[in-house]
């Protein structure tokens, strides 16, 4: 009975239902639907790969032809232009054939600055070939531009009389066109147009055609001109410096005249010739001056005057009037009136009267320093006189500098002025109008306190060896726009001998995040994170003197540096061994430091100082201009951040 139903049951039915002999139906059944599930895996991961490595090719490519831009356009038309270049690095990263592609298409263009690029390959299709597919179109896009992260950048820069040489070390530039001077300003101007990409009139190739800086990043570039000293007091606020300072100067002795006693009378002699006469009868003496050795506080002084009255040539005797004037004398150096000697010593001046507030400063202050105890005004230029430091005694530093001494107060960054005005953290103004050479009658180089009636000595200010404060430096700031930046630049002029330290202890403090402008320069108004850079030029070795009116005193007379008399070996080495510190603290910092030699007059072991100096890889030899212009463009476009946007 079984059977016969199962025979009235249809083909289909009992082949669903039969138990065996069903399986190679079944394969066969299931083959199709395999094929598109394997094959399609197979070729999908390969259409994956091939858009992969594409996509790897044209930005590799387009960041290329970016970066081959430089600061120019976009150029065409050969392997070395911008888009030769952005071609051969999309084929040396995927070329046609890889991966089993067909036609290969690429192409780039450039638009206000951003390259974009698109490719397509052709796929052939394996095994999906026996469901129809053949082929598969792969199309990739890419974009680069050049980013500018939110920077700033201080030039700590040589401003020294060796600037006004051709950078072959000669003379005969004298400061103008083709000296070292001239040359760093134009590339300095090179590197605001690499960086800014802003025109200027400077012809430094291939330049930009902005007039004003269009980027969304903060940008921001400041200046430390150095050479003996830096002129950076002005930019501080009236509490960073003290109310009063020590400096080796002058001080008149004066007196106060009480009322005179005056009386005149005749004198009569005789003489045998008329010629006698007359020798006689002319001329003044004075009596009861103290003697420069001592200050009473009282004396009488009497003063008398001969006037020839007559001769008789009958008697040959003559007469002559006297004039006689005694005077009370008491000493008040207040408000005395007459002047009757200097003191040539070391002694406090009281400068509080520069400030005018917050951050304003006056100019001048008056002080009796003049011809006879006049009063003179005193002038400050903005240079400063250096805070506490450590002494060095043994005669060589490179010990006391490695670390840098928690006491050297000058060599501390961050450290902002505290604990009253007459504390060892502030800094005083350098003034050249009241310093002054200290020489006895016998020797220039006295080192104890003088007194003297003369007036030959000289103050610092304007003297050859004296005060030489450069132009003033700048803040970190936007200079959106060229003409202000090249005015500062152009600025920049010659004088002085080399103090590489004093430079960069500023420059570091300039541009410090933690330190005395921390509210400017920990981040941007918006919060975000900066970029630091400092670039150190400089044409030569440590150039001292111990004459020098410097940011530490007169060396030979003040000896903040020195428990001795130091020479100008001393100073030298005192120079190098605190440049290398300040040198290693910036770099500790997560400060970039670029260093950059100029000119051929540089001894080998200044050259390997400054290589050591900078951070690695950091470091620029320019024999001339036009490599230090190079040079300058270089560090512009390393410090320019390429960054791929989609």
């Amino acid at each position: 009975m079984a059977r016969k139903n199962n025979a009235k049951k249809g083909f289909l039915a009992r082949l669903l239902n039969s138990t065996t002999a069903n399986v190679l139906p079944l394969t066969a059944a299931l083959v199709i639907p395999l094929l598109g599930l394997v094959g399609g895996g197979m070729d999908m991961s390969r259409l994956y790969l091939v858009k992969t490595r594409m996509q790897q090719a044209c930005d590799a490519g387009a960041l290329a032809g970016r970066k081959a831009m430089a600061n120019g356009s976009w150029t065409t038309g050969g392997a070395t232009t911008s888009d030769g270049r952005a071609t051969t690095i999309f084929d040396g990263n995927f070329k046609q054939g890889d991966y089993g592609t067909g036609t290969l298409t690429k192409s780039y263009s450039e638009a206000s600055g951003v390259v974009s690029g698109t490719a397509s390959a052709v796929v052939p299709m394996t095994v999906m070939k026996v469901l129809g597919f053949t082929s598969r179109t792969i199309n990739v896009a890419c974009t680069a531009k050049m980013e500018i992260p939110n920077t700033d950048v201080m030039f700590v820069l040589d401003v020294t009389g060796s600037m006004r040489d051709c950078p072959d070390g000669s003379s005969s530039c004298a400061g103008g066109a083709g000296s070292k001077i001239a040359g760093l300003r134009s590339a300095v101007k090179c590197f605001y147009e690499a960086l800014v990409q802003v025109n200027t009139t400077e012809v430094c190739g291939n330049d930009p055609a902005a007039s004003t800086y269009g980027g969304l990043a903060q940008l921001r570039l400041g200046f430390i001109p150095y050479n003996v000293n830096v002129n950076v007091g002005k930019l501080l606020p009236n509490s960073y410096l003290a109310d009063s300072w020590d400096y080796q100067t002058r001080e008149g002795v004066f007196y106060r005249t009480g009322p005179p006693a005056t009386g005149s009378y005749n004198e009569t002699a005789s003489f045998s010739r008329k010629r006698y006469c007359n020798n006689w009868a002319i001329g003044s003496d004075a009596t009861g001056f103290p003697s420069d050795t001592s200050i009473p506080d009282s004396f009488t002084a009497t003063t008398t005057t001969y006037t020839k009255v007559g001769y008789d040539s009958r008697t040959d005797i003559c007469t002559r009037r006297v004039d006689q004037s005694t005077i009370v004398y008491t000493h008040d150096d207040a408000n005395g009136t007459y002047f009757h000697t200097w003191i040539y010593n070391k002694m406090p001046i009281t400068v509080s009267g520069f400030k005018a507030g917050g951050s304003s400063w006056n100019n001048s202050i008056n002080r009796k320093i003049g011809e006879d105890g006049t009063i003179e005004a005193v002038n400050w230029n903005g240079c400063i006189e250096e805070r506490y430091t450590v002494k060095n005694s043994d005669y060589d530093p490179s010990d006391e500098w490695s670390p840098i001494p928690s006491s050297a107060l000058d060599m501390d960054i961050d450290t902002v002025p505290s604990g009253g005005t007459a504390n060892n953290s502030y800094w005083g103004p350098m003034l050249g109008d009241v310093v002054f050479d200290r020489y006895s009658d016998t020797s220039r180089w006295g080192s104890s306190r003088y007194r003297t009636t003369s007036e030959k000595m000289t103050s610092y200010n304007g003297s050859s060896m004296g005060e030489t404060c450069p132009v003033q430096a700048k803040k970190l700031q936007s200079w959106n726009t060229a003409s202000p930046f090249e005015t500062y630049v152009n600025s920049l002029s010659p004088n002085g001998n080399t103090y590489h330290d004093i430079g960069m202890i500023w420059g570091a403090r300039f541009i410090s995040p933690t330190g005395i402008f921390a509210s400017e320069n920990a981040s941007t108004p918006t919060g975000q994170s900066i970029q630091r850079h400092i670039i150190f030029m400089t044409d030569g070795d440590t150039q001292t003197s111990n004459s020098n009116y410097s940011a530490y005193g007169v060396h030979w007379w003040d000896r903040r540096q020195t428990t001795y008399a130091p020479n100008r070996n001393n100073l030298d080495d005192i120079v190098n061994a605190r440049l290398a510190a300040m040198c290693t603290e910036i770099k500790n910092r997560n400060i970039t430091l670029w260093v950059v030699s100029f000119g051929t007059g540089v001894s080998s072991s200044t050259i390997a100082r400054l290589s050591s100096c900078a951070s690695s890889g950091k470091f620029f030899n320019a024999s001339n201009s036009a490599t230090l212009m190079s040079n300058f463009r270089q560090i512009a476009a390393e410090i320019a951040d390429l960054r791929l946007t989609s």
